[in-house]
């Protein structure tokens, strides 16, 4: 059983600690935030130690692993401190998206991560749920053929205003472009066009075009400015045999073969399936713990820091596009 602590302890924090303290992989023993008031009522409600402190957390606690569910500028300036410290320290590391706002940090984690030879995953929940894996299962059995495209649209309101102008891109894009590499491979090159919605003060909606190395062309709609109850997400990969649609992450995936007027689908159970968004979570923490329990190598971890870190180049190379009007390629 692996002992962990949560570090950032907002509303992801106490669900990582809630989901950890109910998987029989974890032992849930201490929280951490620097807001002493936040970490003393997460600490007070789960019944374990808290620290304001990470330093303090990790000499007194010694854990196994932990998760890094801080936010910062651009929800995720604060991702790399505690995830360096917490390797250091000897701890594997389970760190929120985005890996971090500045390419530079992300490198640095990843680095850090492999000298050590520690495991370093991001919570790209996404990709976690049973229409994805069905979906991977699919691919390889070859019942898409040769891959042609890919198309992501992922929406969620969200209202209110921002201090950076990429925030949008940074913030929420980390699942899209995980989920066009963990279908498609690598993206080779990206061309992105974005708007402010009328009252917003930053990029609220963006198109982004990719050549990838493989071949494929994909396209990505993002937005912030969708009203939320409507579906959120639709995948939609295709190629000469056949094509899959995702609706919703978990809701619905459908198989639609190039010959044949049958398709087949996969629905979420209501008994037995997944609840709410909460659940894509602990699906994602359980594999983590999972992994690390078996001992998989660092550089075999579903979801890791390196996935992390390629999709925030890509982001980064659509920032640029909007910036200069160019396509730009991407350098891994």
């Amino acid at each position: 059983m692996l002992r962990v602590a949560v570090i950032g302890m907002g509303p992801i924090g106490n669900l990582h600690a809630d989901l950890y303290r109910a998987d029989p992989l974890a032992e849930l023993i201490g929280v951490c935030d620097r807001d002493e008031a936040r970490a003393r009522s997460a600490g007070e409600r789960l019944g374990v130690p808290w620290f304001n402190s990470v330093e303090r957390l990790l000499e007194r606690l010694n854990p196994d692993l932990c998760s890094v569910a801080t936010g910062g500028y651009e929800y995720s300036s604060d991702h790399a401190e505690p995830t360096l410290q917490a390797l250091r320290a000897g701890c594997h590391v389970l760190c929120e998206k985005p890996i971090s706002n500045e390419i530079e940090r992300a490198e640095e984690m990843v680095r850090v991560a492999k000298e050590l030879g520690r495991c370093l995953a991001v919570d790209f929940n996404h990709r976690f749920t049973p229409a994805a894996r069905l979906a991977k299962q699919w691919m390889e059995e070859g019942k898409l053929g040769n891959l042609l495209f890919v198309n992501v649209s992922l929406w969620i309101g969200r209202p209110e205003s921002f201090d950076s102008p990429n925030y949008h891109l940074k913030a929420l894009n980390p699942h899209s472009i995980d989920l066009i590499r963990h279908f498609c491979g690598d993206i080779e090159a990206v061309q992105c066009f974005a708007m402010q919605a009328p009252g917003r003060n930053f990029w609220s909606t963006a198109s982004f075009n990719f050549r990838l190395k493989n071949g494929m062309v994909g396209h990505l709609t993002s937005s912030y400015d969708v009203a939320r109850g409507h579906p959120m997400e639709r995948v939609e990969v295709s190629g000469t045999l056949g094509r899959f649609v995702i609706d919703d992450m978990w809701r619905e995936l459908t198989l639609y073969p190039a010959h044949d007027l049958v398709k087949s689908v996969y629905t979420n159970p209501v008994f037995g399936g997944y609840r709410d968004f909460n659940d894509t979570f602990k699906e994602r923490i359980h594999c983590f713990l999972k992994q690390v329990t078996e001992g998989v190598s660092p550089d075999d971890i579903d979801g890791s820091g390196e996935d992390g870190l390629a999709a925030q180049r890509v982001i980064a190379g659509a920032i640029e596009s909007i910036d200069t009007g160019q396509i730009v390629t991407i350098s891994y």
